[in-house]
Parts: C-alpha cells; structure tokens; sequence
C-alpha cells in the first residue's frame, strides 16, 4: 500500500512539474510572440512616418498629429529629443542598420541643444538623442556633447534654494523660482556628465535638487505638486501650484510618473535608499488610488471631477511601465514587473495602440499634453511613443 501511495504521489508530482514547464513555456513564447509583433509594428509605422518626413526639403521634428495635420517642432522646444530617440530604441529593437543612419541624422540636428540654457528640458533634448546615440552607436563626440549640454543645465542650478530652475520668472502667475516635478528627468544628464568628465559638480547639483524635490515637491500622501516656487534670495517655497493637472492640490497623472522614474533613476546612479525608498511610496499612492484604472493606464489627472467621462493619458502609462520594469531590478516588494506588463499590454492593444498607416504614424493614441490649456489634447505624442518604447526594450531585456 505504501508502494502505491509513493508511485501516485510520484505521477502526481512528474505531472504537475511536466504542466508548469508546459505552462511556462507557453507564457515564454506568448511574451516572444508579443514582442515581435510589437517591434515589427513599430518599424513599420516609423517607415511610413520616415517616408513622409524625408519628403521635407529640411530636417523636421514630428511630435504629434492633431486635427490631421503633422505638428513638427523647432530644436528648442522641450520634446526634440524623442523622435530621435525613438530611431534608435528602433534600431536597438530590429538591429536593422537603417535606422542608425536615420537615428544618428536626426539625432546630430540637434547638435545646437547643447549650448541651450533656455529651461531645464536640455536634459530631454539630449539625453533621448545623443545619450542613446552614445550608448548604441559609442561615438566619441557625443561625449562632449552630453558634458556641454550637462554645463548648460548647470547655469540654471539655484544654489539658495538647491534646485535647478525649470522655467524663467513668470510675473502673470507670480513665479520667481518655478520648478516642476518633470526636472527629475533631466539629472539622468547630470549623472552621465560625471561619468563622462569627472567633474563631480554635476552629481553633486543631481542630488541636491533630487533631495529637495523629496523635501518640498511631495505631500503626506506621497502624491506631487507639479510646480514649486522658490525665492532666490533664501530658498523658501513662495507657491505650491499646478500648470497641466487639474488643479493645485490634485495630482496630475503625468508627473506622478516623472517623479517616480525619477528616483528610481537617482537610486541608480547613486545606490541611495532614500531615492528607492521615495519611488516606491509614490508607488504606492498610484497602486491605491481609487481613481487608477484596472488596466493601468491613468486619467489624465487623479482627481479630476469627471472621472470616469475624461481623458486617459497614454503617456503617462507608457512612463510608469518603463519605471517599473527598472525598478523590478532593485525591488520584490511588489511584483512590479507584472504591473509592468498589464500597462505594455493595455498600451499594445487595439484600444490604445493605433491601426497601422493612421495617427499620424504614432504608435500610441490617447496622450494628453495640457487639458487646461486645450493643448494636445486626447492625440498622440512622440514622447509617449519613447517611453513605450523604453518599456518594450526593458521588458525584452528582463525577458
């Protein structure tokens, strides 16, 4: 009799490992089958859109479609480095050599960026473009490039206050230091300048600013004002408001997300718990919220009124699930990768992901620029195509 038990308890134990190996070899090639399918798609909705802008007697900057129209953009706006950056997250996906030849053209359009002091979005013009540049094609010159780009960010650093100035003074809102949470972004820039020159003034501005958006820029509840302002003269915070989320005490989808890759990249580069520590409270506010959606994908704002009749935001999905793919390396406390893969499975689905040759030749639908001010609003964003593209990427390498 017990012969028999040991041999049924021995078929039971081979079937179960033989199902689970099935099982996971089945979620293996499932995952496989998506990524392809979701490179293949992209490379081909980027040749089409490349077909159109190599058309242009100049080099042009797509960043969204609106209306029917192709919006095309100068260097000097905030978001010149994402179509560049998303050439060469497409050519790192495919290996096709191609889109290095197109990435690195429209990556070296850029080249002026790097003497720009205008705002702090130096950080996004460049790093999207000529860090990926770096790190893919390993040119030597994109070298100097970051560090000059990192030395003009560093003339907005405020040493009064420890932060780096996003905006210009603004007297019709009565802004004198105006700093938004989206400039956590821009210290991936800082830190790389560092490891480029040695000159450790750039890490040392990365954390000063790093711990005082930690100090001021977060609520008990660990959700983000988007914009603080601070006196130059003694670094107090003057104003606490909003510019692109429902209102000032509310929590605008997006940059809860630029918070929170933010630190997860400072803890990265620095290996400081206080940063990690920071993402992951922040995560936890998203994680609880009543107003975020099952499918991962946020309303435009937290708290805005007509939820569920408004806007969801692809852009700020795309951010989040490419910070949580990162931040699965450094933490089990949640299954971060898995909330991960339901946003990049959302984002890839019909409802959000466009029919292929419409959109502009976008990826993503459904991004929201400003809603406050009727700018870009419910189309899609070259920026959110980046950062979905990110996702895949780091997916694919946890994978």
């Amino acid at each position: 009799m017990k012969k028999l038990l040991s041999l049924c308890i021995l078929i039971i134990s081979i079937l179960f490992t033989t199902q689970s190996c099935t099982n996971a070899q089945q979620k293996n090639q499932d995952s496989a089958q998506f990524m392809e399918e979701n490179i293949s798609f992209a490379a081909e909705q980027y040749g089409l859109m490349l077909n159109k802008v190599e058309d242009s007697a100049s080099i042009v900057n797509p960043k969204s479609f609106i209306e029917g129209k192709m919006k095309y953009i100068r260097p000097q706006e905030w978001t010149s480095g994402f179509f560049p950056g998303n050439l060469w997250y497409i050519y790192e996906l495919t290996g096709d050599e191609k889109w290095k030849t197109m990435a690195t053209k429209y990556t070296e359009a850029l080249d002026t960026i790097q003497y720009y002091t205008g705002n702090h979005d130096v950080g996004f013009m460049i790093y999207c473009s000529y860090g990926n540049g770096l790190r893919l094609a390993g040119t030597e010159a994109y070298k100097e490039v970051i560090v000059n780009a990192a030395k003009s960010l560093s003339t907005r650093y405020i040493p009064e206050a420890g932060i780096i100035q996003s905006w210009n003074a603004n007297k019709s809102k009565d802004w004198e230091c105006p700093v938004i949470i989206d400039n956590m972004m821009n210290l991936e820039l800082l830190f790389e300048a560092t490891k480029l020159s040695g000159d450790s003034s750039f890490y040392h501005i990365a954390v000063t600013h790093a711990d005082n958006t930690i100090r001021n820029h977060y609520r008990p509840d660990y959700s983000t004002w988007h914009v603080i302002d601070y006196s130059k003269s003694d670094g107090s915070v003057r104003h606490r408001n909003t510019h692109q989320g429902y209102s000032d005490d509310s929590a605008w989808a997006r940059g809860q997300s630029w918070g929170i890759y933010g630190f997860i990249l400072c803890y990265r580069e620095t290996k400081d718990q206080k940063y990690l520590d920071q993402a992951e409270k922040a995560l936890n506010f998203i994680a609880s919220h009543p107003n975020y959606p099952e499918d991962g994908v946020p309303y435009w704002d937290f708290d805005a009124p007509d939820i569920p009749n408004t806007y969801r935001d692809a852009s700020a999905g795309a951010i989040l699930a490419s910070a949580l793919y990162e931040l699965s390396t450094y933490s089990d406390k949640m299954d971060y990768k898995a909330w991960a893969d339901t946003i990049v499975a959302s984002l890839a689905s019909p409802v959000y992901r466009a029919p292929l040759g419409e959109n502009g030749n976008f990826l993503l639908m459904h991004s929201v620029g400003s809603l406050p001010h009727n700018s870009e609003v419910d189309v899609p964003l070259n920026y959110a195509d980046y950062y979905f593209l990110e996702a895949l990427k780091r997916k694919r390498d946890l994978e």
